[in-house]
């Protein structure tokens, strides 16, 4: 891809990380459930009634919610540009097991669930209509490849059974 405006080529460092999203909610109590109740996040802090910001393992926020300009609203269209979903990341298969068993039971639903080669993913909205996707990346050695040695993704049915079967062990 060419450089925007002729200038010089660049490369975003490898060790650059994502370090959190900030998400327009319509009613904060309602998504504060589903991040933290449901899919475990930590609050750790709190802007009144407007704003939250939640997190995993200490850090200082991955997610940041507020209700600034959306309180009370509806979620957006489908059809316009905007953020597709917001990517979770779990350290294990077996952590996205215990995720997938959790969400089964408390009979939260999925918009699909598929294995891409690299990883294994679980997709599913927030109550805001947001795309959440969960899930692990299988080891660099593992990652399918083309004969040119391109990765080869792809998106294939879950194998929802192991996942299920994992958690229980």
């Amino acid at each position: 891809m060419a450089p925007m405006n002729n200038t010089p080529e660049y490369r975003i460092p490898a060790g650059a990380q994502i370090g959190h999203v900030h998400l327009k909610v319509s009613d904060l109590e309602r998504s504060l459930e589903f991040y933290c109740g449901l899919l475990g996040f930590e609050l750790t802090t709190r802007y009144g009634s407007e704003a939250a910001f939640i997190a995993a393992g200490g850090y200082h926020h991955h997610i940041g919610l507020n209700s600034w300009y959306s309180k009370g609203s509806g979620p957006g269209p489908k059809n316009v540009p905007g953020l597709f979903h917001t990517a979770i990341c779990y350290p294990s298969r077996r952590e996205l097991a215990l995720i997938f068993k959790r969400i089964t039971e408390a009979r939260y639903p999925l918009t699909g669930a598929a294995d891409h080669g690299v990883s294994e993913a679980l997709y599913l909205d927030d109550p805001d209509g947001n795309g959440v996707e969960l899930y692990w990346d299988r080891p660099q050695g593992e990652w399918p490849r083309n004969a040119d040695g391109s990765l080869h993704m792809y998106t294939r049915t879950l194998d929802r059974e192991s996942l299920i079967n994992l958690a229980d062990q």
